[in-house]
């Protein structure tokens, strides 16, 4: 016999209660949908997955920085897709979440050794910089500064500390290559369909709204992926594409030779592809910056030779002239482009404004964000192309000299490291990772491309890597000490 218990007026009352809550909720979303679109039930879907994620996180807190180097190749592909949302501060978010991860991690137990050192002191100093250009007599609207100040220092400070923290194993550093490189190829491979088949209608309606006139040149595509334009997409392409083939060249297998070496060639095809000249240098500027960091003078002559081989064809002989690309190109060595002499008419005029104004302008007052939000001012009008020529301006000729002095010790300091590093596995990773850093400075001369992402995230965390590795060598010397005083004793 089945026994049922007696509902209750109360229980039925509360069913009751709770179906109209439900039905209140579903019509009041419904209304939300309709007023706002579809931000509303993608919000639903999305929150019970970014609390399981965040509890995630705050278990294991090396699942923050990771993330963060993976979404800074899709930020602004997800704009495209789902306009409407700042995508940008998700980066902040996912950086800052890394950090108190590790506070409430327990504070006292934290190791923060790791963080004392000169790298990080100077990523310090320089955010404590741009705190105080937030003071510039000469500065701008406050949001102006804000939305500057998170690529300038904010960026550079918080990448440079989570990963000393989060990141301190040497097969971190492998996790970490094959992360950028991976995501860079998806890069490549989806450039190659906008190049063969044309843009999606989501990509169609970016370029329709002004990114035509830049990207669509003489009725030709430039290619530009995921990325936030084909510059920043070409520059990371020849960015990542170099370090491939210059870790296929490395003391490896001969298959993981021939994969670094078929995909680097892969993503330097995608450089090609992207129309963006100034990315030639990065190739150019990082091979030199290899060859000096081998110590070899007979490779170094040889590299000397392709290389002004390369640029005697480029700038002295028309082959080639058959390809759009490989034209463009070729205008990056012409001293007489109109868009060369352009930017030598900006630099001049900046030259006198900034002549009685030691520490610049302040932060966000030229460029993207002084368009955007400093628009009254004169400098927001004269676009500044070059990421020296953006330095100088925001923060004057103090500023500029100490944020290249910086740049000049960092890899003054990690070639120096590289020397003395005895793994040769170890070095050739570290050897590629520089030369990439170096050739993006250096491009950086002609173009913004060391403050975007994710270029600037694969500089800072390629730093922190080349710092860290004394420390791995020290500790694998003291292993095999270990091992051998335990041997001995056995043996005994």
């Amino acid at each position: 016999m089945a026994y049922f218990e007696k509902i209750t007026g109360a229980e039925k009352l509360k069913g009751f209660v709770i179906t109209i809550l439900f039905v209140v909720m579903a019509v009041m979303f419904g209304f939300m949908t309709a007023k706002k679109g579809m931000m509303i039930p993608i919000f639903l879907v999305v929150l019970p997955i970014a609390g399981a994620y965040l509890t995630i996180l705050f278990l294991n807190p090396r699942i923050g920085i990771k993330s963060f180097l993976c979404y800074c190749f899709f930020v602004t592909a997800l704009s495209r897709y789902v306009p409407g949302v700042p995508y940008g501060l998700g980066m902040d978010g996912l950086l800052v979440l890394s950090f108190l991860a590790i506070f409430f991690g327990g504070f006292r137990k934290t190791d923060w050794s790791p963080v004392k050192n000169d790298l990080c002191a100077l990523a310090l100093i320089w955010f404590i910089l741009n705190i105080l250009e937030l003071g510039n007599p000469y500065g701008g609207s406050p949001l102006g500064w804000f939305y500057g100040f998170r690529a300038a220092g904010l960026y550079w400070f918080l990448v440079t500390i989570v990963t000393f923290m989060l990141l301190r194993k040497k097969k971190d550093l492998d996790t970490f290559i094959l992360i950028f490189i991976g995501i860079s190829a998806l890069g490549t491979l989806w450039g190659i369909r906008q190049f063969l088949f044309g843009v999606d209608p989501m990509e169609q309606r970016w370029l329709d709204a002004g990114a035509a006139k830049t990207h669509v040149l003489f009725g030709k595509l430039r290619v530009f992926s995921f990325y936030s334009d084909a510059g920043q997409f070409g520059a990371s392409q020849a960015h990542v594409g170099l370090i491939s083939v210059l870790l296929a060249l490395g003391p490896f297998s001969w298959t993981k030779r021939i994969i670094f070496g078929g995909i680097g060639l892969l993503i330097l095809y995608g450089m090609l592809i992207s129309g963006t000249r100034g990315a030639l240098f990065v190739v150019f500027a990082g091979v030199f910056i290899y060859l000096i960091l081998t110590k070899e003078i007979k490779i170094l002559i040889i590299g000397a030779i392709f290389g002004g081989g390369a640029f005697f064809i480029l700038k002295f002989t028309s082959i080639g002239s058959g390809n759009a690309e490989i034209v463009r190109l070729r205008t990056a060595l012409d001293p007489n482009d109109a868009s060369f002499q352009e930017r030598l008419k900006n630099q001049n005029i900046l030259k006198e404004y900034l002549s009685s104004r030691p520490f610049g302008t302040g932060v966000g007052t030229i460029g993207t964000w002084g368009v955007k939000y400093n628009e009254h001012k004169f400098i927001s009008q004269i676009p500044p192309d070059s990421l020296f020529v953006k330095v100088w301006a925001e923060y004057g000729i103090v500023g500029f000299l100490l944020w290249f002095g910086i740049q000049m010790y960092v890899l003054g300091k990690s070639s120096g490291i590289i020397w003395n590093i005895r793994d040769p596995v170890l070095k050739q990773k570290l050897m590629a990772l520089t030369a990439g850093s170096a050739g993006i400075l250096f491009a950086s001369y002609g173009n913004e491309v060391q403050n975007q992402m994710p270029t600037s995230a694969i500089v800072y965390m390629s730093w922190v890597f080349v710092f860290m590795a004394p420390r791995w060598e020290i500790e694998e010397e003291v292993r095999l000490e270990k091992t051998k005083q335990e041997e001995e004793t056995e043996e005994a």
